[in-house]
């Protein structure tokens, strides 16, 4: 029986060339697909997706495979879904991860039904991760086997309808088989750079772009210590995180960071390094990749940044719709508006937006 006709989301980067060749050398109907997505440098930001030269790119790796190859127009439709939403959420007092949301979205959701009318039956990504339909019927979503380039925690946002129309070529390859085989393969783009930074900010840093996406008087506020005390002076909760360390003012004793951020008051709170540690987290929004919540409470591990590692917790019902995590021991820089991956071993079984975090009494 022939394979099944797949969408291919293309980049123009190594990852989705590769991925879009394996898909070809296993037999499936392959058409290649990149979305034109909002950028603020659309044309000459390296970082941003849609630039002229990766859509050539794109192209040149589709005619070398001999698949076709489309352009699709995601603009209006990412920059009210994702940008917008970056961007009021920023200064709303949150760190937003608009690349989870772009993933569930806009990848999974505006490509999906682009992909449907053409006939496919699924789509394919470059994403180091691992989708496989289990004993049980349900589909599971499991760590790449490079743990440096693992892209589970970016696709935890995804439902079972999602993941049963799912294929991910590279999830059991390490990054450097990937560009191996991209380099026999004789394509052109086998040593590109992975790019770093959201790729609708620009070329400038994710602030600047901000400010010059505000539509609404800045904020300026007072810095404060744990304690209320005004130490400073901010230029609006947007311009802060968790954990940062930078642009707080010089002169202090000892290093000082942000702690908290206050909305309804307009204010950072500083403290010191041992101030930074949590171990209970406050989340909503839970989605649980089964599709049925699991029996609470759940001693499980946590990832609560895509950089960060995974913790051991236990999480539990909080009531009205919230969950808690309770962590064995504080971790830094848990932050509302991020995501709480949790894990299983290797296997994604849920994820939830942070609200609040905090140190309990003992």
């Amino acid at each position: 029986m022939d394979k099944k006709h797949v969408v291919i989301a293309m980049s123009g980067g190594v990852d989705s060339s590769v991925a879009a060749a394996m898909l070809v050398e296993e037999g499936y109907q392959v058409t290649g697909m990149m979305l034109k997505l909002w950028s603020a440098d659309c044309t000459t930001s390296e970082n941003a997706c849609c630039t002229p030269e990766s859509i050539e790119q794109a192209r040149h790796v589709a005619g070398m495979i001999g698949i076709p190859f489309y352009v699709i127009d995601a603009k209006n439709t990412f920059k009210e879904i994702v940008v917008d939403n970056f961007v009021r959420n920023s200064f709303s007092g949150l760190t937003p991860n608009p690349c989870f949301l772009c993933n569930q979205k806009i990848r999974w959701g505006f490509l999906l039904e682009k992909a449907k009318s053409l006939g496919a039956q699924q789509i394919a990504t470059g994403h180091y991760a691992i989708v496989e339909k289990g004993n049980d019927m349900i589909y599971h979503l499991y760590k790449g086997v490079d743990e440096k380039k693992d892209q589970s925690y970016i696709l935890s946002g995804l439902n079972q309808e999602q993941l049963c129309q799912t294929i991910l070529p590279l999830g059991k390859y390490t990054k450097e088989h990937i560009r191996e085989k991209a380099l026999k393969l004789g394509f052109p783009v086998a040593t590109k750079h992975d790019s770093q930074d959201l790729c609708f900010i620009g070329n400038g840093n994710y602030r600047s772009f901000l400010l010059n996406s505000a539509g609404q008087e800045l904020k300026p506020g007072s810095i404060v210590d744990k304690n209320g005390v005004k130490v400073g002076v901010h230029t609006g909760l947007q311009d802060y995180t968790i954990g940062q360390r930078k642009g707080l003012g010089a002169g202090n004793q000892e290093p000082i960071y942000v702690i908290a951020k206050n909305p309804l008051s307009n204010e950072v709170v500083v403290g010191g390094k041992n101030d930074l540690g949590f171990d209970r987290i406050k989340t909503k929004s839970v989605n649980w990749i089964s599709g049925h919540k699991p029996q609470l409470p759940l001693s499980v591990g946590v990832k609560i940044r895509y950089k960060a590692s995974v913790q051991p917790c236990e999480v539990d019902d909080f009531g009205q719709g919230f969950q808690i995590i309770k962590l064995n021991e504080s971790v830094r820089d848990a932050t509302p508006g991020q995501i709480a991956v949790l894990y299983i071993e290797n296997e994604v079984i849920g994820s939830a937006e942070i609200i609040s975090a905090w140190v309990e009494e003992k």
